[in-house]
């Protein structure tokens, strides 16, 4: 594959260099050796986030920490930046999970998708808007399939990257693996800055049936040990590494594909890497430096948070030493969104689809008999987590109909998403639907039997902390066990079961049981329920992945909710609440 370089820029003048701050030098005088310094921003994890909108309550957002979001935010942050370093001395790359994630995201790819309208997507009309230089493709690009995220990628000015995304056709990478950007100097060498972009392993489970026979991932760091080389051949003087992987060295999929998390591991293992801008993760990393194992340089990483609350920048100070530009020093720091306010541009570009979201989202499409919320979802058996249960439940039900698997008992997983999910009493609107299923999954059914359901549901109830016979019973103390998000914790509708939080992992599922009392055999078959994400892998729950798929219509979820409430006009839980599980110790209910 030909790489072409991005357009070159001039390096600052010297006036706008004595306007650097502190620590920063633009081209030196000619008694000393030229030296400057090269500015690298980074964004990851904007999952669709453009306005600082919380679409799912109608209102800005807010957090406990009082952060803000979105990439009206970010310009205004990357503006000062160019301002203060220069902007010819900026690039900006943003390293994945850019087109899902709010319901903006959604209403263009499934509402009005931009692959039949031809309208350019939020996303890629703020970015141009911004002035990125490249991009590296996310897990999440791919919910939507290959013909959307392709047609986003053409909508981009800047550059798509993910060199360990190989077609299956050709066996060459489906995106560009790398580009060089160029930092033009007067009276010397240009500084050659060139961006690998990684993409993450785990897209083959989470979407393979958007890219089963169309792509695979290779591996982290073989792909990186096999560009970086290249990248300095043809004469890069900063190699940065964007890659959408945290850097914990751990996957949620097992062993079958390459790491997961496999950030700092190429930074430890591949030689003249000098940063690794990372995402998945969703953390907060400012400045983290990962000694190679090679060469025992010092590699600096950063991680800018999630949704645009953070801008991560890199500061590479260079100077000509024989010849040719090296890294003297290097740094980095993450500004914080909430500190200025959004760019006008960029709400003004994208207001008119802001607006028509906003609007959909308000539609009204039944009425609730009472306020169902999903505060207490990790605790107890909720009715507004049943409703779910009932959706996937009903569906599955009617899908199997006349087929060999028409009288096996259908049950139905879920898990608490968020628990901030509310119905409120009286009009209900797609906004309300769409807080309870923040995700973008489908529905698919597998056949499993009782034995793979109990091993199914002892897996899940790691997700609670041993708490001992008479130990008092701290709430914010009793889940997460061991960093375990909400959304893996599965519970499972049409069978009764007790959890018994006193007991070790492993063995605190109790008395499963069918509704009538009946124990279930462990030859019994069922058909079970699950999300697209589930059956592929993700979280690497035991059997489902594995299981014989019976039922997969490649109907969304959230859209399957929505239809429901608008059919049934007025949502009460008596119809539809069935509390089926509960957490005890000895037999004695916890709450």
């Amino acid at each position: 594959m030909r790489r072409r370089l991005l357009p070159a820029v001039v390096v600052a003048t010297a006036a706008a260099a004595l306007a650097a701050p502190t620590g920063l030098t633009g081209p030196a005088s000619a008694a000393a050796p030229p030296s400057l310094t090269v500015t690298v921003m980074g964004t990851s994890d904007l999952h669709g986030n453009v306005y600082n909108w919380d679409y799912f309550s109608d209102k800005e957002y807010d957090d406990s920490a009082h952060n803000d979001v979105g990439l009206a935010k970010i310009s205004s942050l990357v503006n000062q930046v160019r301002t203060s370093r220069g902007r010819d001395r900026t690039l900006l790359f943003d390293s994945g999970d850019t087109i899902q994630g709010t319901p903006l995201a959604y209403y263009y790819a499934k509402v009005e998708p931009i692959t039949k309208t031809g309208a350019i997507h939020p996303m890629a009309a703020a970015m141009n808007a911004i002035g990125y230089d490249a991009v590296t493709l996310g897990n999440h690009e791919y919910n939507y399939g290959i013909k959307l995220l392709d047609k986003w990628q053409r909508q981009l000015t800047a550059r798509v990257l993910a060199a360990n995304a190989i077609d299956d056709r050709t066996g060459k990478p489906a995106y560009e693996p790398w580009v060089m950007k160029k930092i033009l100097v007067p009276g010397q060498k240009p500084v050659k800055i060139g961006v690998l972009g990684l993409t993450n392993p785990g897209v083959a489970i989470w979407d393979k049936d958007n890219v089963k026979g169309k792509q695979h991932f290779d591996d982290l760091v073989a792909t990186a040990k096999k560009y970086v080389p290249e990248m300095k051949a043809e004469g890069a003087d900063i190699v940065v590494v964007t890659a959408h992987a945290g850097d914990s060295g751990f996957s949620s999929y097992g062993d079958d594909l390459p790491v997961e998390n496999a950030s700092a591991l190429v930074a430890q293992q591949v030689p003249d890497v000098d940063a690794v801008l990372f995402g998945h993760a969703h953390n907060d990393v400012p400045q983290r430096f990962v000694k190679n194992l090679v060469t025992g340089e010092q590699v600096l990483t950063a991680e800018p948070s999630r949704f645009g609350q953070r801008l991560t920048v890199m500061d590479f100070d260079v100077q000509r030493v024989g010849g040719e530009w090296q890294v003297t020093a290097k740094r980095s720091t993450n500004l914080n969104s909430n500190t200025v306010p959004a760019d006008p541009k960029i709400l003004d570009i994208i207001a008119p689809q802001h607006a028509k979201t906003v609007g959909y989202v308000n539609q009204v499409v039944a009425k609730s008999a009472v306020e169902l919320s999903g505060a207490r979802g990790p605790f107890e058996d909720t009715p507004i987590v049943d409703l779910i249960q009932q959706v996937q439940t009903e569906a599955v039900d009617t899908a199997l109909a006349g087929t060999e698997y028409a009288d096996l008992p259908v049950l139905s997983v879920a898990a608490p998403f968020t628990r901030t999910a509310l119905f409120p009493a009286g009009d209900l609107r797609i906004k309300d639907v769409a807080g309870l299923y923040v995700y973008d999954n489908t529905l698919q059914a597998v056949l499993m039997t009782g034995a793979q359901v109990k091993d199914y549901l002892e897996f899940s109830a790691r997700y609670f902390s041993t708490l001992p016979v008479g130990a008092p019973v701290v709430e914010s103390q009793l889940t997460n066990a061991n960093g375990t998000p909400d959304y893996l914790y599965d519970m499972i509708s049409g069978l009764d079961y007790d959890i018994d939080v006193s007991r070790p992992v492993g063995s605190r599922v109790v008395g499963l049981r069918h509704p009538d009392g009946t124990p279930v055999a462990g030859s019994e078959r069922f058909a079970v329920a699950v999300n697209n994400y589930r059956r592929s892998g993700g979280g690497n729950f035991p059997h489902v992945s594995t299981a014989p798929v019976i039922y997969d219509q490649q109907r969304d979820i959230r859209q399957m909710i929505v239809d429901w409430v608008t059919s049934k006009g007025v949502i009460d839980p008596a119809g539809f609440s069935d509390v089926n599980w509960r957490l005890v110790r000895e037999g004695v209910p916890v709450f």
